[in-house]
C-alpha cells in the first residue's frame, strides 16, 4: 500500500511533502494527481506573470516618444539588456528549485518581480538618463527565470505519461504572459495616451503580490528533489546538449526576440504610431504561444527531428517574405510574413523540447542499455540540459535585438538584420539534417556488434 503524502509545517520555513511517487498509479490516482495540479495551476500564474515581467520592456519602448531622447538603437538595447539578463538567471534558477523547494522558490520569484516594475514606475518618464533605463531594464531579466524554475518544479510532481501535457501547459501559459502584457500596454495607449505608461505598471503591482500569496497558500515543496550534479557535468560535456541549445536559439530565441522587438520594428520602418503598433504587436506572440502544444503533438506523432528539420525550412521561406516586403516597403506583406515566422517559432518550441529526451534515450539504446535503464537515463540528463538549452535558446532573442540595432544604426532598416537571420535558420536545417536525420551506411559486422544511434523519431 502506498505511503501517503505528509506535509511538514514547519520544514525549512514551509509545507514540505516528505513522500511523493507519481508513478506509482494507486497514489497518483488518490493523492498524487490532485496535489500536482493544484501546484500546476499556481505555477503557471506565477511563471505567466514573470513572462510579463520580462518582456515589459518591449511595451515600455512604445510609450517612449521623442521627448525622452532615445533614438531606435538605443531601444533596442535596453530590450536587449533584458533579454541578456532573462536568458543568464535561468541557470541558477534551475537549480533553485531542488536547494530552496518549488513553493518556497515560487514565492521568493515571484516578489522579485516587484523590484523591476516598482523601479520602473519610480523612473518612467522624461528626463530619466539612459543608464538608468538600461538598469532598470536589465532588472526585469528576473521574469525570465521564473520559466526555468517553473518547468523543473512542474517536472518532479507529474509522471512520465503525464509530463508532456503537464510542461506544456506549463510553458504555453507562461508565454501567453508576453501578448497580454502587449494588450495591457494597448489598453493603455488608446483609453489614457501614450503619456501614462505608468497605469502598466500600476496594473502589475497587485497581480505580482497576489501571484505570491497564491503560492505560499496552495504550492508545496518536494523533499525527495535534489540537485543531481552529476548529471548537470555528464549533459555539459555531452555535445546533444549545445547542438539542441544551437537548434533552440532559432526557436525560442526567435520567439522571445521577435516578441521584443515586433512593436519597434512597426515604429521604427513602417512609421506606426504607438497605438497603431501596439494593435498588432501582441498578435504574433498570442499566436506563437497557442500554437507550441501542436508542435509538441506533431512530433509525437512525425518525430521532434522531421518536425524540427521542416519547420527550419518554412521558418527561411517566411523570413524571405518579410525580406521581400521590407525592401518593397509593404506593411501587408510584412505582417504576414512575421506573424507566418511568430507561428512558426511556436511550433518549433513544442519540436525541438519534445527532441531532448528522446535523444538522450536513443543515445543509451545505442549504449547498450535497455528498457526502463535507458528511459531512466533519458529522463536523468534531458532533465539536468533543459535548463542550459533554455538559457542559451533565450540568448538568441538577445542576438535577434543587437541584430536589429545594427542594422537600423547603419541602414535605418531592418532588411539586412532578416537576411542574417534567414542564413541562420538555413544553418538550423543542416544541422537539423546532418546530425538527426542522416542516414549512415554501416558494415556488416558493424551493425552486428554495436546498436546504431537512431534519432528519426525522437
Amino acid at each position: 500500500m502506498t505511503a501517503p503524502i505528509t506535509t511538514v509545517a514547519a520544514r525549512k520555513g514551509g509545507r514540505w511533502i516528505e513522500k511523493w511517487d507519481p508513478e506509482d498509479e494507486t497514489f497518483w490516482r488518490e493523492t498524487g494527481e490532485r496535489v500536482a495540479r493544484r501546484n500546476l495551476l499556481f505555477s503557471v500564474l506565477s511563471e505567466h506573470i514573470g513572462f510579463s515581467i520580462w518582456t515589459l520592456w518591449s511595451v515600455m519602448v512604445l510609450f517612449m516618444g521623442p521627448e525622452y531622447g532615445i533614438d531606435p538603437a538605443g531601444k533596442f538595447f535596453l530590450i536587449g539588456t533584458a533579454t541578456l539578463v532573462g536568458a543568464i538567471v535561468r541557470v541558477p534558477y534551475t537549480f533553485a528549485v531542488a536547494r530552496f523547494g518549488g513553493r518556497n522558490w515560487t514565492i521568493f520569484s515571484a516578489l522579485m518581480l516587484l523590484l523591476p516594475t516598482v523601479a520602473a514606475f519610480a523612473v518612467m518618464e522624461p528626463g530619466t538618463s539612459y543608464t538608468t533605463f538600461m538598469v532598470v531594464s536589465a532588472l526585469t531579466g528576473v521574469g525570465g527565470g521564473n520559466f526555468a524554475s517553473s518547468m523543473t518544479n512542474i517536472n518532479s510532481f507529474f509522471p512520465l505519461r503525464k509530463k508532456g501535457w503537464a510542461l506544456g501547459l506549463n510553458a504555453g501559459g507562461g508565454n501567453i504572459g508576453v501578448p497580454v502584457v502587449q494588450l495591457i500596454g494597448l489598453l493603455v495607449i488608446g483609453t489614457a495616451g501614450a503619456a501614462h505608461p505608468r497605469i502598466v505598471l500600476g496594473v502589475y503591482i497587485p497581480l505580482i503580490i497576489g501571484a505570491a500569496l497564491c503560492a505560499a497558500l496552495f504550492m508545496d515543496n518536494l523533499a525527495p528533489v535534489t540537485n543531481d550534479t552529476g548529471a548537470a557535468r555528464e549533459a555539459v560535456r555531452d555535445r546533444h546538449t549545445w547542438i539542441m541549445s544551437f537548434l533552440y536559439i532559432g526557436t525560442f530565441g526567435s520567439f522571445i526576440g521577435y516578441s521584443f522587438a515586433f512593436g519597434l520594428v512597426l515604429q521604427t520602418q513602417f512609421g506606426r504610431t504607438p497605438l497603431q503598433a501596439a494593435s498588432i504587436t501582441f498578435i504574433g506572440p498570442l499566436l506563437g504561444s497557442l500554437i507550441r502544444p501542436v508542435g509538441g503533438m506533431l512530433a509525437d506523432r512525425f518525430g521532434g527531428a522531421r518536425i524540427t528539420l521542416w519547420n527550419f525550412a518554412a521558418m527561411a521561406a517566411a523570413t524571405g517574405v518579410v525580406v521581400f516586403a521590407s525592401v518593397i516597403e509593404s506593411l501587408t506583406v510584412f505582417l504576414v510574413g512575421f506573424v507566418a515566422l511568430f507561428l512558426l517559432t511556436g511550433l518549433g518550441n513544442g519540436s525541438t523540447y519534445k527532441m531532448i529526451p528522446g535523444i538522450f534515450q536513443a543515445k543509451a539504446l545505442a549504449g547498450g542499455m535497455a528498457g526502463e535503464a535507458a528511459a531512466a537515463y533519458g529522463r536523468r540528463l534531458s532533465g539536468a540540459s533543459m535548463g542550459l538549452i533554455g538559457a542559451v535558446g533565450a540568448l538568441g532573442g538577445l542576438a535577434i535585438n543587437l541584430a536589429f540595432r545594427q542594422s537600423f544604426q547603419t541602414a535605418g532598416t531592418g532588411t539586412s538584420a532578416f537576411v542574417v537571420f534567414l542564413v541562420f535558420y538555413a544553418c538550423c536545417f543542416a544541422l537539423t539534417w546532418a546530425v538527426y536525420l542522416r542516414r549512415v551506411p554501416v558494415s556488416a559486422v558493424q551493425a552486428e556488434t554495436k546498436p546504431q544511434l537512431s534519432y528519426a523519431e525522437v
